[in-house]
């Protein structure tokens, strides 16, 4: 009996059939049979491979599948290789493969060829001056035989040519500034240098425009005392520049950089590039914290009201419901009046003037109510910031004059808040009133007004002004009533404390809120402003903050539900007893069998409602938020970041209204102005910079029609009058419109 012997192979090796297996070391594959070394190649030679591999199946040491199974590669190569060992011998392996070779492009045709190319020729003269077709000077450009230089106009740069260039950096796209960058990486660079390059249609060149309005606005203003960022390639100054102009050119989130050219974006910053989404996030992270990000906002607003003390004697407070649909936490729900329903998020606070234009914002993720937000949060603030305000001797001498002015809407139209307001610190307030008292008043006493708007607008109203007594006899306010009628006789009530206001001065002043909502549902549509730039949550800062008790609150929704039933079935039961007077046609005993139904439903839903009364009696509306259950705890989203943004974009909505307001002197349709300035920072435009005279260039281009042509020649004109130098170099910008002359 024979007995069989156990192959004997290097350690590590593969086997590939019986006795012969094969190592891989040093990218040398080497053959052994048993543990003799019979043949070696490197990796990468393919013709030595197939010429083994081929002649150990063809000598009958192993199978094609046993060559594919150890080398991972297709059994029809190895067969390939077999028949060609077998028809052709071991030596056709290594014999260069024949291509025929150009019958037109000879080498020494080639040669003249490339150097008509070098000289500047182009492709239809050397297919005249050599008698070449199109289609074959083509291929042979396209297979490396010739070299087209790419041309470069003096002093221009094309969107083609820069993108060819920012497609082909070694580091990443547009990373044209390697040593920098490298620098930078290694701690020693404290922000890029600014170095503004020739381009033509140089997309959002138009934003350049908003410039000269975001540094009269102060966005740039603060940066240096209130942020700074360890010596990195961007500084603070691109970071806030960059979303500035993000705003103003209506890419809404952070996540909508990935589809823009970050090369184009970093030319109007005069870098290589802008940063990543992921860069832009941690900068931004970096860069806030709960107290710089809220003082450098109000730092703004002071400066803001200073800049027009006339439009910051009255302001405009309302809310708005800022709805987070995100799943990182559980915020309280909030009733949002835009979409009557009830969602989660936080509620914002705007301060606004006459014209909407915004100061500051207030946030709150447990809203308590406006009443709440004005006494602890906003009153305080603008008793600090609003500017010209009288003094204690003036406030002495005449009992009726007030600080400033607040204009509300009926959700804070309170009279112990209008009482405490003017008692405590003689601030006067506007508001509709809820509930008008007594009966209309005679048609007589109106009198024809002419009510001149705080933007200008002159408005003809009936008005008539009286006293009115607000509260009960022991406590109340005395407040000036003024009321407009309508056409259709309507009276619409309005009270104040304004006592030295004139009577067309509080409707203009009233009348005016529809700017504030304006300025809502504009921001929402064309600044997202519901939106945050990341998804971070903290914990919630104040543990004894009163929160909605949610065992109150299921309570509250099991009475409100069962008194509704409630009323339905008291409903049914008076119209039977109405059903012989109105003739249903039903038997008497029909009549009593449902009413006596109705009786023991209705006795046992009063039951069950006064049990439910009961058991809401004994929880308390509010608790502390550390009284809440486990389950129920929430987090806050970031504030710090979310008021960074908003700042930003408050700041960009004053500055696109500057330019509006501008080229509103020349464009005949107001309506149009909004518009045309929307267009005017998303169109392209060419920058040429002279390094001589220290000036950048900037000429847009055409608009759609002759008529914004002229009304944005005239505002270029004006902003070449500032001499406004781009933010944080010495570069003068002067703009112009392509192919128009000097105004």
């Amino acid at each position: 009996m024979s007995q069989l012997l156990l192959p004997l192979i290097p350690s590590g090796a593969s086997i590939i059939s019986g006795s012969i297996s094969v190592f891989l070391e040093n990218d040398t594959w080497t053959y052994f049979h048993g543990l003799c070394p019979v043949f070696s190649h490197h990796k990468d030679d393919l013709s030595s491979f197939k010429m083994f591999t081929a002649s150990l199946v063809d000598q009958g040491a192993c199978h094609k599948p046993d060559i594919a199974r150890c080398f991972g590669v297709s059994e029809s190569l190895v067969k390939r290789a077999l028949l060609k060992l077998r028809q052709d011998g071991p030596r056709s392996f290594f014999v260069a493969r024949k291509s025929r070779t150009g019958a037109v492009f000879t080498k020494k045709v080639l040669e003249d060829v490339q150097e008509e190319f070098d000289s500047g020729a182009s492709r239809s003269e050397i297919c005249k001056n050599f008698s070449i077709k199109r289609s074959t000077l083509k291929k042979a450009i396209t297979s490396g035989r010739l070299r087209e230089p790419v041309v470069l106009t003096a002093g221009t740069n094309s969107k083609a040519q820069r993108t060819i260039a920012d497609a082909s950096c070694a580091m990443g796209t547009a990373c044209h500034r390697a040593d920098e960058r490298i620098l930078a990486a290694m701690g020693k660079l404290n922000g890029a240098t600014t170095v503004f390059e020739s381009c033509t249609d140089l997309k959002f060149g138009g934003v350049l425009c908003a410039l000269p309005f975001l540094e009269a606005n102060g966005l740039f203003k603060f940066l240096n005392i209130y942020f700074s960022l360890e010596p990195k390639y961007y500084t603070v100054l691109h970071v806030v520049q960059l979303l500035a102009f993000m705003a103003l050119a209506r890419i809404k989130t952070a996540e909508s950089l990935r589809f823009e050219s970050p090369g184009e974006l970093g030319k109007l910053l005069g870098l290589d590039r802008v940063p990543e989404v992921k860069t832009l996030r941690n900068k931004v992270g970096k860069l806030c914290n709960e107290s710089n990000t809220k003082e450098w906002m109000l730092a703004l607003s002071k400066f803001h009201m200073e800049q027009n003390e006339l439009m910051a004697g009255v302001f405009y407070i309302d809310g708005h419901v800022r709805i987070y649909s995100g799943s990182q936490t559980k915020l309280p729900r909030r009733f949002v009046s835009r979409q009557r329903l009830c969602l989660r998020g936080t509620t914002d606070y705007y301060v606004n003037d006459a014209l909407g234009e915004p100061f500051f914002v207030i946030s709150k993720t447990v809203n308590e109510g406006m009443i709440a937000a004005l006494e602890e949060s906003i009153i305080p603030q603008l008793l600090l910031d609003a500017p010209g305000l009288p003094t204690e001797e003036e406030l002495e001498a005449n009992p009726y004059l007030h600080r400033f002015i607040i204009v509300v809407d009926r959700e804070a139209s309170s009279w112990r808040l209008f009482k405490k307001l003017w008692n405590k610190y003689r601030i006067a307030c506007i508001s509709y009133q809820k509930s008008p008292c007594g009966e209309l008043w005679d048609e007589g006493c109106f009198e024809e007004s002419t009510v001149t708007m705080p933007g200008g607008e002159i408005i003809d109203m009936k008005l008539s002004e009286q006293g009115t007594y607000l509260g009960n006899k022991k406590d109340g306010l005395w407040v000036k009533e003024i009321r407009k009628q309508t056409q259709t006789s309507h009276q619409t009530s309005i009270i104040t404390t304004g006592y030295l206001l004139a009577i067309t001065t509080v409707p203009a002043f009233m009348f005016s809120r529809w700017t504030q909502e304006n300025f809502f549902g504009y921001m929402m549509a064309h600044y997202n402003l519901d939106r945050i730039i990341d998804y971070g949550v903290e914990e919630f800062p104040d543990p004894n903050q009163k929160v909605v008790n949610p065992e109150h609150r299921r309570l509250d929704k099991q009475v409100n539900s069962l008194n509704s039933k409630l009323c339905r079935k008291l409903a049914e039961f008076a119209f039977i007893e109405l059903e012989p007077e109105i003739g249903s046609g039903k038997t008497m005993e029909t009549r009593l069998a449902t009413k006596a139904q109705l009786c023991e439903v209705i006795t046992y839903m009063k039951s069950e409602l006064t049990e439910l009364k009961a058991k809401r009696k004994q929880h308390s509306k509010h608790i502390t938020f550390r009284e809440l259950p486990e389950e129920e705890q929430f987090q806050q989203l970031a504030p710090s970041r979310k008021t960074f943004i908003d700042t930003i974009k408050m700041v960009c909505y004053r500055s696109e209204t500057a330019m509006a307001n501008t080229l509103k002197q020349t464009v005949s349709r107001a309506d149009d102005v909004r518009r045309l300035a929307c267009e005017i920072m998303r169109s392209e435009a060419d920058i040429h910079p002279d390094s001589e005279k220290k000036i950048l260039n900037i000429t847009l281009h055409r608009m759609g029609n002759p008529q914004a042509d002229r009304a944005v020649q005239q505002m270029l004109y004006e902003l070449n009058e500032t001499e406004t130098a781009y933010p944080g170099t010495s570069w003068k910008m002067v703009f112009a419109l392509a192919g128009t002359p000097d105004p």
